[in-house]
C-alpha cells in the first residue's frame, strides 16, 4: 500500500470515526434526558412523564443505531474497532409496555437501571472511539510529516 493511499485510509476512517462520535455524544444526551425524566416519572409520574422518557429512550436508540453505521464504516477502514456489535438499548419490549400500563416505582425503576446500563456502554464506546482516534491523528500526522523530510 502506497503513502497517499494509506493516508487516504487513515483519513476516511477518522471521518467515519468522527461521525460515530458525534451520534454517540448525542446518544448520551438522549440518556441523559430520559433518565432525568425517569426520576421525575418515578416520584411524579404519569403517561405523560412516560411518554416523554420512551420519546427520548427512542432517540438515543436511533443514534445508536445512526453510529453503528459509522462504526462499521471506521471497523471496515481499520479493522480495530472491535466493541461494535455491543452498543444498543434495550429495554425490551415487556418493559416498554409495563412502563406505559403498569405505571409503578418498580417498572420505573428497572427502565431507570436499563438506561443507567445503556449510558454506560455508550461511555466506554466514546472512551475507546476517542483514544482511536487519537492514534489514528498521530499517524496522520507522522505519516505527514515523513512527507516533509
Amino acid at each position: 500500500m502506497g503513502k497517499a493511499e494509506r493516508m487516504k485510509e487513515i483519513r476516511e476512517a477518522i471521518d467515519a470515526g468522527n461521525q460515530a462520535l458525534l451520534k454517540l455524544k448525542e446518544a448520551k444526551e438522549k440518556l441523559i434526558s430520559a433518565q432525568n425524566w425517569g426520576i421525575f416519572d418515578m416520584f411524579a409520574g404519569g403517561l405523560l412523564v412516560s411518554y416523554v422518557k420512551r420519546s427520548r429512550i427512542q432517540q438515543a436508540s436511533d443514534c445508536i443505531s445512526e453510529a453503528k453505521g459509522s462504526l462499521m464504516r471506521f471497523k471496515r477502514e481499520l479493522g480495530d474497532f472491535s466493541q461494535v456489535e455491543s452498543l444498543g438499548i434495550d429495554v425490551g419490549g415487556f418493559l416498554a409496555f409495563s412502563d406505559y400500563f403498569f405505571d409503578g416505582v418498580i417498572v420505573d425503576y428497572l427502565v431507570q437501571r436499563k438506561i443507567s446500563e445503556a449510558e454506560h456502554q455508550v461511555d466506554e464506546a466514546i472512551l475507546k472511539l476517542e483514544s482511536l482516534l487519537r492514534e489514528l491523528r498521530c499517524l496522520e500526522t507522522d505519516d505527514a510529516s515523513d512527507d516533509q523530510i
